[in-house]
């Protein structure tokens, strides 16, 4: 590219948030071609698995190019932005323009002795991008070239293991630089080199990617690479000889031939909705946890008349002006108070040390229904505020979510979760763990019902609870003592200050 060599131009990459992402969706481009941008100017938003963001960029210049329109999914670690940075930039931003140049170059340019360290490192001289607040990953736009061990140890190893599968000994030493194909998994062989997007592709359409025959520079598993495996017929090709080339997809293979199933789809009376961004991790997440943690649910119809008289009587208290006083309020604090009556039942599950971890601390979570779907940010230390100040966290929250300005940051490390289906006027229902928590209380519709007080049949408001928790780290005594006290609170709200 003539352009890039005439003046300076740095590539924006898509930021690793560092939380096992691998991909964002440009939801918003704020700039265009020709458009001055400075240090710390927003140019985009991105919807990743967690959240909708935005994205800075880290020096000045002019946009050169925008890589993707409006809707594109984008791995980690990609170009998405050039900015020309030629007027005014300092001598080190030199070097980074030759990086556009370098990254057309497969990383199997690189040779084989060549260590990592080798590579160029002006991507490095200057600041790095962050996306709210995470750092990038400097190998996240170059891949490390497949390893090998001194006198061609490893390539032996692997002809030998070759020799015991084929019945006969390979024809000549394998070049170092050249890729080893897959034969099958072999043991003690190296991992399959593939990106993470290809690592979740194979995942989901059961592949073993050592069973792969990689056709990328250096030996990487490509997307096609996968779905040859999954069109190659049920016999599947023999193994090949060893120091043999790779054999070539052909271009005719079934790789780009599952189309039958669109031409049954029916435009006219139904509509395909994509899943990514945050209903696809949301739905991933839920498969997990109820297919993981072995969920109980349990019920409480409970009586919460002077609860609903004493949220109209904090309306009107001046502690409360301008904050958001509702039911969820003192629900949220009656569970808090039931946690520190029962702190076991605030806890996490350690599979690596098989250990229940009790946390000290509840970081409550308040599920929060959003255009983009079902989300759960959390109070952080939820369990050391006043009331006033669980009613300002609650109001940020909910503000916050609806805007769609919710970080990942905020969805990370809850306890215990609260859901209110009641606004939608449900009565109740058997809610599903978020990831990593112990518990979770679904809150039914308020109503009025007739209901026996003080020996008489009178309209009462009433609704019902529902806790589900984790029965590995909670037990039937412990959940239901939880699910008690708190529609013990809820029926007599002046428990909120003999029990605290």
């Amino acid at each position: 590219m003539t352009t890039m060599t005439q003046a300076p131009v740095r590539e924006f990459k898509m930021p690793d948030v560092g939380e096992g992402l691998t991909e964002a969706e440009i939801l918003k481009w704020y700039v265009q071609p020709g458009d001055t941008v400075t240090d710390g100017q927003v140019v985009c938003e991105v919807e990743t698995a967690k959240a909708a963001v935005e994205l800075p960029i880290p020096y000045d210049g002019v946009v050169r190019a925008l890589h993707f329109p409006e809707g594109t999914t984008v791995d980690v670690g990609t170009s998405i932005i050039a900015v020309d940075v030629s007027g005014g930039a300092a001598p080190e931003a030199e070097a980074p323009a030759a990086a556009p140049a370098a990254e057309a170059v497969p990383a199997a340019a690189v040779p084989a002795e060549q260590p990592a360290e080798a590579e160029p490192t002006a991507a490095g001289s200057g600041r790095q991008p962050v996306l709210v607040g995470y750092g990038v990953a400097t190998s996240a736009t170059r891949r490390r070239p497949r390893k090998t061990t001194p006198d061609g140890f490893a390539q032996q190893a692997v002809a030998g293991v070759r020799t015991e599968l084929n019945g006969h000994a390979p024809a000549a030493p394998v070049p170092a630089a050249a890729p080893v194909p897959a034969a099958g998994p072999v043991a003690g062989a190296q991992r399959p080199l593939a990106k993470p997007p290809v690592r979740k592709l194979a995942k989901d359409l059961g592949v073993d990617l050592a069973t792969v025959t990689p056709t990328g520079p250096d030996g990487i598993v490509t997307r096609e690479d996968v779905h040859a495996a999954v069109a190659a017929p049920e016999a599947g090709p023999t193994a090949p000889e060893p120091g043999a080339p790779a054999p070539e997809v052909p271009s005719a293979a079934p790789v780009s031939t599952p189309a039958p199933a669109p031409a049954s789809y029916d435009t006219a009376r139904e509509t395909r909705i994509p899943v990514k961004g945050v209903r696809k991790a949301t739905a991933a997440a839920m498969v997990g946890s109820a297919f993981t943690a072995p969920h109980v649910t349990e019920f409480v119809t409970v009586d919460v008349t002077r609860t609903m008289k004493l949220v109209e009587e904090l309306k009107q208290d001046k502690e409360f002006a301008g904050l958001r006083v509702n039911p969820l309020l003192l629900i949220a604090k009656a569970l808090l108070v039931a946690i520190r009556r029962n702190p076991g039942v605030n806890a996490s599950w350690d599979e690596t040390a098989q250990e229940i971890v009790v946390k000290h601390y509840v970081n409550l979570g308040i599920a929060a229904a959003t255009p983009r779907g079902l989300i759960v940010p959390n109070i952080k230390d939820a369990h050391a505020k006043t009331l006033p100040q669980l009613a300002e966290s609650l109001g940020e929250l909910v503000s916050t979510a609806r805007d769609g300005k919710t970080s990942p940051s905020a969805m990370q490390a809850g306890t215990v979760t609260i859901t209110n289906v009641g606004v939608f006027g449900v009565d109740t229902g058997t809610p599903i763990l978020n990831p990593g928590e112990s518990a979770i209380l679904a809150v039914g519709a308020i109503k009025l019902q007739p209901w026996v007080h003080k020996g008489k049949v009178k309209p009462r408001q009433v609704t019902t609870l529902a806790l589900s928790f984790d029965h590995r780290l909670v037990d039937g005594e412990l959940g239901s003592k939880v699910l008690a006290d708190v529609a013990a609170i809820l029926e007599q709200p002046k428990r909120l200050i003999s029990w605290a």
